[in-house]
């Protein structure tokens, strides 16, 4: 039989300088009392305080349009990733016929130790892997150690260190299932049935059954010889964005060794005319999304990702790009259950290296058997639907990229000819001159709305979507006047970027250019905005400028709050009706001056009122093609209103009927603080997490726009402070902490669950304000 172990709780661990480990740590004599508690998943970078100085590079980002190098103060975050770290747990082992550590990523290079005794390790952070430990292990106590290792220089964005995502022990018999050895193929699908080959890869005995649930409950049980057996469905339960419906396969061997797997039945067709989901005309309305999780780092955690992937539901996500690595499964498993598409991504490089300890050091050795275990792990999850091969390489210049294009895209469909290929470009036409991008079979262009017209008339045959799309950059509720469109490297001495949603780098551009593109241009299968939320690093444009130490790219801020903009693709993505006014109305000091009013909404019309006087009735308008056209059509502004104290009023019609006002009033001076939650329930596993947003209100409970106040929270019962967060790409004060200043008036506390059940309750309090609590329960 097999038994699963997940190694969670009593590690010790210890961050080093580089080259200062000394190899008698890993031994069992070791004494290591004096080191630090934590259970994993654990990012050591994520509990340091920022510096400039923690991975400070002089980098050439070619992207960024950079033609020398330059300091870079915040590429990676500023928080201490740079060193090394050693953890150290014991485990209990009885008599077992084999024995496995399987890790499910290590960042960024890994030595895996038992007893003392090397046994194996990994080169690539986001590498999923197994070690054999069975000849290493004893009956009794065992200790693993792990030296986990990250060079400067390594990453173009935050990559958090060491154990960041889940270890477990697993004994099998010595007839066993191998790691990633189930693969359920779809072969066949239509409306009445669907054939399925499972395969299993397995060491020892031949022969298994399987017994498949479907989503309704109902149970079919099949067996086979060898290593392989046919599955076939009536009526088959497909899997949709909107119906996200899943089988179980439990697959055991004749030694009793057993996996349990999922699986869907869902057609995809990848079209000149677009793409097809089960038959039906689909948008692909994605995002591209790093791994961190704002302030808990790059330490997996499901309740976390779930927020994420629910928010970018609402906003009418269907898709989502594993920008640049292959994800945690976790982010997987929760896309299968959301009904949210995956373009599941390898490597940021590839030979040409973008920084100087980047992938392209392991290439030659690893790539291919890189790709061989990225693929193996994930051909399962029926959300994974196309496999990048690569993000922006720089092999797109070079006359012969085409062969590592090739490689990589004979070795993956030898893997699973099931998924089509592709890879983000941005050179173009230096992706199609040197045929890089006829050795994808979907091909993704970065920034190049204004291409895809051209790109399907000279190629009427290729299959296009934008994969990387907008990097329009603000911070949240932060306004500069004048509300222009601004397409440069323009800088504020604030180090923020305005809310407006108008602001984009050179390469890039604002949101409703692709938005415009994308719906003049249906044979385009969709965009994949960069980015979904704010992550940690990149904080372009200020390179240089200490202390900005995280994206402004977001459509919502790092700590989950959305900004303007995602009110915009909410209104173009769903029918959800939406009536979204910005800016706030508190602008002391310029009485009389020109204040633009904007609106994002999906009704046919507006009327906007400043103080009960019309402001006039805007529509939104179709016609056009230069950047203000494409603006108004997906936002209706009034560019010529005057501030006055008191209140603004959006009025909103369709077909000649009111359906909804919305108002912004003029806050008072901060009185208040009010609390809400962001899951009603928790589970009680010591590790699930809870967000409370606090909002600074005056004394009619109107969000105070411009309170900058420093706000604490406690916790009791069975939840602890964790984390604050506001949002702020410039706060240098450490993420794990109970307190913190607010942005724009709000703040964001996240709490962890002790591994008790019952009431957990969340108090904040601020100098000078009524305090305020909410409860909820850990189950």
């Amino acid at each position: 039989m097999r038994n699963i172990f997940i190694l969670k709780n009593n590690f010790k661990f210890k961050k080093y300088n580089l080259n200062e480990v000394d190899e008698s740590v890993f031994s069992t004599e070791y004494d290591d009392s004096s080191w630090k508690n934590v259970s994993v998943p654990h990012d050591w970078g994520i509990e340091g305080d920022f510096s400039e100085d923690n991975d400070a590079t002089y980098s050439m980002i070619v992207q960024d349009g950079m033609t020398k190098p330059e300091k870079q103060t915040g590429r990676t975050g500023g928080l201490p990733i740079v060193g090394e770290g050693v953890y150290r747990t014991w485990f209990q082992i009885d008599d077992v016929e084999k024995a496995f550590l399987e890790f499910d990523g290590i960042m960024r290079e890994s030595v895996i130790y038992i007893n003392g005794k090397k046994v194996g390790g990994c080169h690539f952070g986001y590498l999923s892997f197994e070690v054999d430990i069975t000849n290493y292990v004893k009956k009794g106590t065992n200790l693993l150690a792990v030296h986990a290792i990250v060079y400067p220089d390594s990453s173009r964005w935050y990559s958090g260190g060491g154990l960041y995502r889940n270890v477990r022990l697993i004994t099998k018999p010595s007839s066993y299932i191998k790691y990633n050895g189930v693969w359920v193929r779809q072969i066949y699908v239509d409306e009445k049935s669907a054939l399925f080959d499972i395969t299993i890869d397995y060491e020892g005995t031949t022969g298994f059954t399987a017994k498949i649930t479907d989503p309704n409950g109902t149970v079919t049980e099949l067996s086979s010889n060898d290593n392989k057996a046919s599955y076939f469905i009536d009526n088959p339960i497909l899997w949709d964005v909107n119906k996200p419906n899943l089988y179980t396969a439990q697959i055991t061997i004749d030694s009793g060794d057993s996996i349990t797997t999922r699986f869907g039945v869902r057609k995809t067709e990848f079209t000149k005319d677009g793409f097809f989901l089960n038959d039906r005309y689909l948008k692909m309305n994605g995002v591209c999304l790093h791994h961190d999780t704002g302030s808990i780092g790059a330490a997996i955690n499901r309740s976390a990702l779930l927020r994420q992937l629910q928010i970018m539901k609402e906003m009418g996500v269907n898709a989502l790009r594993t920008s640049h690595n292959p994800p945690a499964t976790e982010l997987l498993d929760l896309c299968d259950e959301l009904g949210i598409l995956v373009i599941d991504e390898f490597f940021d490089e590839w030979r040409n290296k973008k920084v100087e300890n980047g992938y392209s050091k392991n290439f030659n050795d690893h790539a291919l058997k890189d790709v061989e275990s990225i693929v193996c792990r994930d051909r399962n999850h029926p959300s994974v639907i196309m496999w990048s091969i690569g993000n922006e390489i720089g092999e797109q210049w070079q006359e012969d990229g085409w062969k590592v294009a090739r490689m990589f895209a004979d070795k993956t469909k030898e893997i699973d000819p099931t998924r089509p290929i592709t890879a983000g470009l941005d050179w173009y036409p230096h992706c199609f001159d040197n045929r890089i991008a006829f050795y994808v079979d979907v091909v993704g262009l970065n920034y190049k709305p204004h291409l895809y017209k051209e790109v399907k008339e000279k190629y009427p045959n290729i299959l296009l979507y934008g994969s990387e799309t907008a990097s329009c950059i603000s911070t949240r509720g932060v306004y500069k006047l004048p509300a222009k469109i601004d397409i440069s490297l323009s800088k504020n001495d604030d180090l923020t970027i305005s809310d407006y949603g108008l602001c984009a780098p050179p390469w890039a551009y604002f949101p409703e250019r692709e938005l415009s593109n994308q719906k003049d241009n249906p044979n385009v299968m969709g965009e994949f905005i960069w980015t979904g939320f704010d992550y940690l690093g990149e904080p372009t444009p200020y390179y240089s400028e200490w202390p900005s130490r995280s994206s402004y790219f977001g459509v919502v801020d790092l700590a989950g709050l959305p900004k303007n903009r995602y009110y915009l693709y909410k209104s173009a993505w769903t029918d959800t009706p939406t009536l979204h006014i910005f800016p706030h109305w508190n602008w002391k000091g310029v009485e009389g001056q020109t204040v633009p009013v904007h609106i994002y909404t999906n009704y046919d019309k507006v009327e906007l009122f400043i103080n009960g006087i019309s402001q006039g009735i805007r529509t939104h308008k179709i016609d056009g093609n230069d950047d203000i056209s494409h603006v108004e059509r997906f936002r209706l502004m009034w560019n010529d209103t005057k501030y006055e104290p008191g209140e603004i009023c959006a009025v909103a019609y369709k077909n000649g009927k009111e359906m909804e006002r919305k108002t912004i009033y003029t806050a008072g001076e901060p009185y208040a603080i009010e609390l809400s939650k962001y899951y009603n329930e928790i589970n009680a596993d010591g590790e699930s997490l809870n967000y409370i947003t606090a909002k600074i209100v005056d004394k009619n409970g109107n969000l105070c726009p411009n309170a900058c106040s420093l706000l604490t929270f406690s916790a009791n019962g069975t939840v602890e402070v964790y984390a604050t967060d506001a949002g702020d790409q410039r706060e240098t004060e450490a993420f794990l902490r109970p307190d913190k200043k607010s942005l724009s008036g709000m703040l964001v506390c996240c709490v962890r669950n002790n591994g008790k059940q019952g009431k957990a309750t969340v108090s904040c309090s601020g100098n000078g304000l009524l305090s305020s609590s909410v409860d909820f329960e850990c189950i």
